[in-house]
């Protein structure tokens, strides 16, 4: 998959939208220094990278003999899947799910925290929203 708006083979992609929504609002709160909003961003962020990360054909690899490994310019890279937008709107959502479930844990034992975790669910259902 092409990150931005293109990708080494020169084709251009439609990058997902909220993924950008994601970014902007990490641009956002680091020029306004809010550090728990850019963890919320961020987090998300790695939820939709790691969902496109795939286990490559011949299972993960190990430490191990030299002659085993794989040799040559990129030998070992394997592509990344495509998320639908549907995908990507899925991770955030459960992001936000755990957000709000870590806040109700916390609630009757550190409502500090908890507020912070209610605070990133919202901040993530208002990237979500259109």
């Amino acid at each position: 998959m092409c990150e931005a708006t293109t990708c080494f083979s020169g084709q251009m992609t439609a990058p997902h939208a909220i993924r950008d929504r994601l970014r902007s609002a990490a641009t956002r709160a680091m020029k306004d220094r809010d550090r728990p909003a850019l963890a919320a961003y961020r987090h998300a962020m790695a939820g939709i990278d790691n969902a496109e990360a795939v286990v490559p054909s011949g299972g993960i690899p190990s430490a191990g003999a030299l002659e085993h490994a794989a040799t040559g310019l990129g030998a070992a890279e394997v592509a990344r899947r495509e998320l639908s937008d549907a995908d990507v709107r899925a991770v955030v959502e459960a992001e936000i799910a755990e957000h709000r479930h870590a806040a109700s844990t916390l609630a009757a034992h550190d409502a500090d925290r908890a507020d912070g975790h209610r605070r990133a669910a919202d901040l993530l259902e208002q990237v979500l929203a259109p």
